[in-house]
C-alpha cells in the first residue's frame, strides 16, 4: 500500500516545530527533509527516521525496520507528541550532513543488484530520452543523443546557480545513462545480434521528481541558446513505470553480456516467468561505469528484462 498524501501532510504538520519540513515523492512513497536535510521517510502510512546515536538515545525501545530494500530505519509509532517529534527530528538532523540525493545509493535495489538474478517491480520514474538507430560505437547519431541528454540534465542541475531552479528543486547527483535496445524487424533479448547497425535504441537519463514538462521545455530553451547546433527536437520527456522485471549485475565487457543474460533466462524458467518484450518493454541496460575510464573487464552494467507470470 503506497503512502497517502493525507498522511504525509499530517505528519509534516506534526513535525513542524523542528523547522522547515518538506517532502518529495519517491517511488510512490515520500522522502522527508528538515531545513534541507533528508532525515526520514513516510512509507505505507508509517513514519521512519534515519538511524543515529542521538535518535537512539531519545527512543526508549527503538524498532528498526527495512521499509524498502537496503534501507534500515527507525520506525516511529508515536505521532501525537509534537514536542517529542520535534526533538527527535532536530537531534537526528544534528548528526546528519546535508547531502545531495544520489539515486544509486538511495535506491540500491534499482542500481546495485547482485551478480545473481533477482525479480523487481520497477516503479514510475521520469526520463529525458532520445531515440535512434545504428551501432553505438560508431554512430554520430548516438554521440549526439548523449550530448543532448547530458546537456539537458546538467542544465536543470545547474539551474540553481542562475537563480532559476524549478519548484521543489533539491541538490542531486545526475543519475547514470540508461538504454533500451531492440532491433529492426524483431525482438531483442540481448543475445541475438550479429550486425550492430540493426540496433534501435532509446538512450535516457532519469530525472528528479520535480522535473515536469514545463521544466523540460525550460531546459531545451536554455540548452538551445548555448548549443544551437544540437537538434533538440529529438529529445523527449517520459514518465514511465517499467513494472515487473528480472535483473542482474553484469561485470565485464558489453560484448560478454550473453553469459549474464543466460542466467536471467534460467532464472525466469525456474520461477515460471516468461520474458515480456514489447515496443514499450525492452532489453534494458544501466551503465554504472564510464567506458572511457574503465577497463572492459571492470565495467558494471545492470541488465534488466521485462517479465510476466507464465500462463
Amino acid at each position: 500500500m503506497a503512502c497517502s498524501l493525507e498522511f504525509v501532510e499530517h505528519l509534516c504538520d506534526q513535525l513542524g516545530e523542528a523547522g522547515s519540513i518538506t517532502y518529495k515523492k519517491m517511488f510512490g512513497e515520500y522522502g522527508l527533509y528538515c531545513n534541507g536535510i533528508f532525515f526520514g521517510t513516510a512509507e505505507n502510512d508509517a513514519f521512519y527516521v534515519k538511524i543515529t546515536e542521538a535518535g537512539q538515545a531519545l527512543l526508549k525501545n527503538p524498532v528498526i525496520e527495512e521499509p524498502h530494500q537496503g534501507a534500515k530505519l527507525f520506525l516511529i509509532e508515536e505521532l501525537d507528541d509534537r514536542a517529542f517529534l520535534a526533538e527527535l527530528v532536530t537531534k537526528t538532523c544534528s548528526q546528519l550532513k546535508p547531502v545531495k540525493m544520489d539515486y544509486k545509493k538511495e535506491f540500491k535495489e534499482l542500481y546495485a543488484p547482485k551478480t545473481k538474478p533477482s525479480m523487481i517491480h520497477v516503479p514510475e520514474m521520469r526520463f529525458f530520452t532520445v531515440c535512434g538507430k545504428g551501432d553505438p560505437n560508431t554512430s554520430a547519431e548516438y554521440a549526439q543523443a548523449l550530448e543532448i541528454l547530458y546537456g539537458l540534465s546538467f542544465t536543470i542541475k545547474m539551474s540553481k546557480k542562475a537563480g532559476e531552479e524549478p519548484d521543489g528543486y533539491f541538490e542531486y547527483v545526475v543519475p547514470p545513462l540508461e538504454g533500451l535496445w531492440s532491433i529492426e524487424g524483431g525482438k531483442f533479448d540481448g543475445m541475438n545480434i550479429t550486425d550492430k547497425e540493426q540496433f534501435c535504441w532509446t538512450s535516457m537519463i532519469r530525472q528528479p521528481e520535480f522535473v515536469t514538462e514545463d521544466v523540460f521545455e525550460y531546459a531545451k530553451e536554455k540548452l538551445g541558446k548555448k548549443k544551437p547546433d544540437l537538434d533538440l527536437s529529438l529529445a523527449g520527456f517520459k514518465v514511465w513505470e517499467e513494472g515487473m522485471c528480472i535483473q542482474i549485475m553484469h561485470k565485464g565487457s558489453y560484448d560478454e553480456e550473453a553469459r549474464s543474460i543466460e542466467k536471467l533466462n534460467q532464472f525466469a524458467e525456474t520461477n515460471s516467468l516468461v520474458q515480456d518484450f514489447s515496443e514499450e518493454r525492452q532489453h534494458h541496460e544501466i551503465y554504472l561505469s564510464d567506458p572511457r575510464r574503465t577497463a572492459p573487464e571492470k565495467l558494471k552494467t545492470v541488465i534488466r528484462h521485462p517479465v510476466k507470470k507464465m500462463e
